[in-house]
């Protein structure tokens, strides 16, 4: 009798060691989306090669009126994300100071040249050779220094109890724009830091910040802030009011622009401050000292010193 047929076993095309069964293939940058958007990415198939789930895909989800496993021939018109988060915290706290807070903006156009040279001098010292120096840092530590000049720019505004809360401790926030939305951390008692601990501290804040790593506390118990919108190549705004506190600065994009010095036009690094304020707390005399202190400050960086 002729031998049995024996038939080799069917292999699959992708084997299993390589795609476990039930796992999910999308890229890390395309998991953060769908945990950003609130998506799952188990409900979904993907339209990427080998079924590999797209940043398309997990935005047809949120689109989408049902969810469900879903292929996107074409992307819709437009596009829903839901308030969710760190935007949804964000967008009322907003909310809340814009309403609350009488707001008022005023504006400084300051040459920086001075604090430029200063960065470049502080880069060359072994105390700074392992954290990042910026213009921010002095920014921040001109604001520290006028904070304590004027103690009611640093505080905040208690109306259950009718009540002006003055702090003496400064917890300087970084508005900081991350993929979660805006977040404002803050370094806790900047004021008793030194200038190259502060330095450390800032960037470590914004480094975590980047990561995602942010936790509530760091964002919790601020009292001032800065918004360096300069980083985005814009000169001013009106910052609104982180809640809790009666100042926020905006430091503008530093820029070559002609300059009178000594009677002679020149080219100087120039840059815009806009100083945000509760007018319930700080009116429009100790807005502007303080504006100005910050603003002297940066055009000469050796005031730092003498006031400080």
């Amino acid at each position: 009798p002729a031998p049995p047929v024996v038939e080799a076993p069917v292999r699959p095309a992708v084997p299993e060691r390589d795609v476990p069964r039930g796992a999910v293939l999308a890229k890390p940058p395309v998991r953060k989306l769908a945990k950003d958007l609130g998506v799952d990415l188990g409900t979904l198939a993907g339209t990427g090669p080998k079924g590999t789930i797209t940043r398309e895909d997990v935005h047809a989800a949120v689109a989408a009126p049902a969810r469900g496993p879903v292929a996107v021939a074409q992307g819709p018109d437009e596009e829903r994300i839901p308030i969710k988060g760190v935007r949804k915290a964000t967008a009322q706290a907003m909310v809340a100071s814009a309403f609350t807070a009488p707001h008022v903006t005023e504006f400084l156009q300051v040459d920086v040249t001075g604090t430029m040279e200063a960065v470049r001098r502080l880069r060359l010292l072994d105390d700074f050779a392992e954290v990042k120096v910026s213009p921010l840092l002095l920014v921040a530590k001109a604001m520290l220094v006028a904070a304590r000049r004027y103690p009611m720019v640093n505080s905040s505004w208690d109306e259950a109890n009718q009540e002006i809360v003055v702090k003496h401790r400064v917890n300087l926030g970084i508005a900081a724009a991350t993929p979660r939305g805006l977040i404002v951390p803050n370094v806790k008692d900047a004021h008793a830091l030194s200038l190259p601990d502060l330095a450390r501290a800032l960037g470590e804040l914004v480094e975590t910040a980047r990561a995602g790593r942010t936790q509530p506390a760091d964002m919790s118990g601020g009292t001032i802030t800065i918004t360096n919108v300069g980083v985005f190549g814009v000169d001013a705004g009106t910052p609104i009011l982180n809640p809790g506190e009666s100042a926020i600065l905006a430091f503008g994009q530093i820029r070559d622009l002609p300059w009178v010095v000594d009677g002679q036009v020149v080219p100087r690094k120039v840059c815009t401050l806009a100083l945000s304020f509760d007018h319930r707390i700080v009116d429009g005399e100790l807005g502007s000292l303080f504006l100005r202190d910050v603003g002297a400050m940066l055009e000469d960086p050796l005031r730092m010193l003498a006031w400080g």
